[in-house]
């Protein structure tokens, strides 16, 4: 990529992260480590990699996204917003009485691939959609974002088995280990050791990336399939692109006061307006 496409990329990420603040924002309280952490990763699959139709989100063929990790279905809202699926006013809807868009991923809004929030189980949905996928001959890929914390569940070990096991290589594992999870850090709860051993172990090409380097980010994502399914661990940050969120140790969920919320956005649009000068 040259410089312009990775100025570009830097800016739909920011742009996710403001469309994300401002929807928790709205409801008061919310999963803001865990959001803010995926932007990096969702602006370069929506922006380089995937192959979908916001006109028409449901085609055959399209490549779908699973966030297993549903709590991080902000960041995901704030992503089909700004790419058209929907009005990005409808972000303000978050959580809201009748509204599309709950805390957690919900397939009932078009552009969600599978409802998730109870941990783990959106690794099997991703196993089963990519199956499908290749026993129809479908040329499409399926992204299944789990977070580091949901691997204490053992379904996630189950669904990676069969993943190797059946030779998956239409779907991709992206492992967001941001090295915290509800009520503490991995290793205080349960230490999680090398997760790309882990995964080369189960017969994976597995390789560690940055988090928030999207021309890395691009480059892991775009390689070729090979005869192994791939998993990418991302070296993250909890509450990325917000210094006082990254800084913050309870970061999971967080409910600051209105004025924090703007603290943060006036951040984020004087990074988003030093990008866009860079461009």
């Amino acid at each position: 990529m040259d410089k312009k496409e990775i100025q570009e990329l830097k800016k739909f990420a920011c742009e996710i992260r403001i469309g994300t603040v401002e929807a928790i924002k709205s409801r008061g309280f919310g999963h803001i480590g865990g959001t803010l952490s995926m932007a990096d990763t969702l602006a370069v699959l929506y922006k380089k990699i995937m192959n979908y139709d916001a006109k028409d989100p449901r085609k055959d063929d399209r490549d779908k996204l699973v966030c297993s990790k549903g709590h991080a279905g902000p960041a995901v809202y704030a992503t089909l917003a700004l790419c058209g699926f929907f009005p990005y006013e409808e972000l303000k809807t978050l959580n809201q009485p009748h509204t599309k868009l709950p805390s957690h991923c919900d397939k009932k809004l078009a552009g969600i691939d599978a409802t998730t929030g109870s941990l783990g189980q959106g690794t099997s949905q991703a196993v089963g959609i990519a199956l499908a996928d290749k026993l129809q001959g479908r040329k499409c890929q399926t992204f299944l974002v789990v977070g580091d914390g949901e691997l204490n569940e053992g379904q996630c070990w189950e669904a990676a088995m069969f993943t190797a096991g059946k030779k998956l290589n239409n779907l991709v594992w992206i492992i967001d280990w941001n090295k915290k999870q509800l009520d503490g850090t991995l290793d205080e709860i349960l230490p999680a050791f090398d997760f790309v051993e882990k995964f080369k172990a189960f017969g994976f090409d597995a390789q560690l990336v940055k988090g928030n380097d999207v021309e890395a980010l691009y480059e892991a994502l775009s390689a070729p399939a090979g005869d192994k399914p791939k998993a990418i661990i991302l070296d993250n940050v909890k509450g990325s692109g917000v210094k006082a969120v990254e800084e913050t140790v309870a970061n999971h969920s967080m409910q600051p006061e209105p004025e924090v919320f703007d603290q943060w956005l006036d951040a984020l649009h004087a990074d988003l307006e030093q990008i866009e000068k860079e461009a």
